[in-house]
């Protein structure tokens, strides 16, 4: 890679996780005030439910009572408010150009301006209209707000990050060492380590790598003293290209290594060693089977030479010998039909998964490259954002594929009896956070709201990675069959002391009962539906049944068409 080509893919990573760790949460001062306004008016029902729904996040909720604030009441003071909440919601929902109409709306008399044009900035920095995002930014700096309403090394930040895009570097790097300045004092280490890496790569487009390399390394070595994955990703490939463009290809190989270990989850590992550790096990199976067959040959030849032997000796010994072969052929054929319908039934099922599998990967493959001629096509036009799209398009096919072959393997881990299942107790609330973690980019994608309503207090005895996949494949099903701005929901209910029913409800196409009851039929082997362009395979929900049975657990469905669908699990309580 040469170094102008790792410069662009620098400026693109380091300003967009910059901005991510930077854009802040509803203040304080904000949330006091709106409760007191509330207080004021609790005549003003669609305001009162607004505010409510702003301070919980529930950004659907809020547009649509500040809208019939806005129709219906007349109070300047509470319509710029609820301007104020449709657009900050709007911008959440990545509505931009709709979030930017409603907050040009509110009249600048509005306490709470300089958080307008902070609003204003992150947006036309999002829009990468640079030169507003600038214009709003210094709007900010020159308001009277107090400044804990909002963090002025962000302000700081994003300012440099604006200047870097425009390329008028010593604007960037006196913002920047502003914004480092009061960073290095406040307790947040990722909005420091993505400044590191931004001060690295304003000095690095501009070939100064002597200033560039000790901010990389800074950031590598903060990295270490936190948890998030992409950071530890990010800084480990930036020190892989350091020292690739050094020409030590040596340490380079070291950094690129930890960087693919921190993208390849510890649950990727496992499977790829569980998938080493089948193929072992059927190797030595086979050696087995092969013994048995010679040691039941040599069995029948020695049978054979008993026989002939004894008929030496008389009738009678003859006679009674060839009874005992008579019965020994009996056996063996009734052994031999057994294990022919066995074979039978294991070749159908194999035949139907094969049949199942094969349809979806070819499916898979033949959009891939499809997606992969249009891509082509498009680099040739240099149309940056149709290849933008094709690029997340092709992500999305890959991830579906992955996620057959990954329940393809654990289906077969489990029908041959070699998945490990250790039950303990575990922390349900805590499993839907990181799971809910490992899908935030696909919830993003369709600006579906997620809420994990489970109670904290719960704590469940089962096979904890058997519940991962379980609870990974039941909300990958909910994304997939969800509309764009959907809601997807897990909550919890007590049935008593000894089980809890945990439901994952969606608003999505739903399902009809005849569909219901064939993904509920009780069967070991898969099936192609007639409609599986709506229901699909079925192999992960197959696989979901299975392992919550192999935990205890029961499991149903409740949808209607249109209406979306609760997909239950009842699952027990640790004692």
């Amino acid at each position: 890679m040469s170094k102008s080509h790792f410069v662009l893919v620098l400026l693109f990573i380091l300003s967009f996780s910059s901005l991510s760790s930077q854009v802040q949460s509803t203040n304080d001062a904000l949330n006091d005030i709106l409760k007191k306004k509330a207080a004021h008016f609790k005549s003003e029902i669609n305001f009162n439910k607004a505010q409510h729904f702003f301070i919980k996040k529930e950004w659907d909720s809020t547009i649509i009572y500040s809208i019939k604030q806005i129709s219906l009441g007349s109070n300047k003071e509470l319509t710029n408010y609820c301007r104020f909440f449709r657009g900050c919601g709007y911008s959440k929902l990545s509505l931009f150009k709709e979030a930017q109409t409603e907050l040009h709306l509110i009249s600048k008399d509005f306490l709470f301006y300089p958080l307008v044009n902070k609003t204003l900035g992150q947006i036309s920095l999002q829009l990468k209209d640079y030169k507003k995002a600038i214009y709003y930014f210094k709007e900010v700096q020159k308001s009277a707000l107090p400044k804990e309403d909002y963090k002025i090394s962000a302000i700081y930040s994003n300012l440099g990050i604006c200047y870097l895009h425009l390329e008028q570097f010593s604007e960037a790097e006196e913002y920047f060492f502003k914004s480092l300045k009061l960073k290095e004092k406040e307790d947040d280490l990722l909005s420091l380590i993505g400044l590191y890496m931004n001060i690295a790569n304003l000095y690095y487009v501009q070939y100064q790598d002597k200033k560039a390399i000790p901010y990389f390394e800074k950031a590598y070595v903060l990295s270490k003293k936190t948890k998030d994955f992409d950071q530890k990703e990010y800084t480990a490939f930036n020190m892989a290209m350091v020292e690739e463009n050094r020409g030590n290809f040596k340490k380079a190989l070291e950094y690129r290594k930890e960087s693919e270990q921190w993208k390849d989850s510890l649950n990727n590992q496992n499977k790829v060693w569980a998938l080493a550790n089948y193929e072992k096990k059927f190797a030595v199976a086979e050696k087995q089977k092969q013994i048995k067959v010679l040691e039941i040959e040599n069995k029948l030849k020695n049978s054979q030479r008993n026989g002939l032997f004894f008929s030496a000796i008389g009738l009678l010994l003859i006679i009674t010998g060839g009874v005992y072969l008579y019965a020994q052929k009996v056996k063996n054929s009734k052994i031999i039909l057994l294990q022919k319908n066995k074979l039978d039934e294991l070749n159908a099922a194999k035949d139907q998964l094969f049949s199942i599998v094969s349809h979806d990967l070819r499916s898979s493959v033949n959009a891939l490259k499809t997606s992969n001629s249009k891509l082509s096509a498009t680099l040739e036009t240099k149309n940056y954002d149709e290849l933008n799209q094709l690029i997340i398009q092709n992500s999305s096919i890959a991830n579906g594929t992955y996620s057959l072959l990954d329940n393809l393997l654990h289906w077969a881990l489990l029908q041959t009896k070699q998945l490990y299942f250790h039950k303990e107790s575990v922390h349900l609330h805590s499993i839907i956070q990181q799971i809910e973690y490992n899908y935030k980019p696909l919830l993003f994608d369709k600006a579906i709201t997620f809420e994990n309503l489970a109670s904290k207090s719960i704590f469940l005895f089962v096979d904890l990675d058997s519940l991962k996949i379980v609870f990974r494949n039941l909300l990958d099903n909910a994304i997939k069959f969800s509309n764009q701005n959907g809601q997807i929901k897990f909550y919890t209910k007590e049935i008593d002391s000894d089980f809890c029913e945990i439901i994952i409800e969606d608003t999505g196409i739903g399902m009809s009962q005849n569909s219901i009851d064939e993904l509920l039929q009780d069967t070991d082997l898969l099936s192609k539906k007639e409609n599986s362009e709506i229901i699909g395979t079925g192999l992960g929900l197959q696989l979901c049944k299975q392992m919550i049975k192999k935990n205890d657990g029961t499991f149903f469905i409740e949808s209607e068409i249109n209406k979306g669908t609760k997909m239950i699990m009842r699952l027990p309580k640790a004692k």
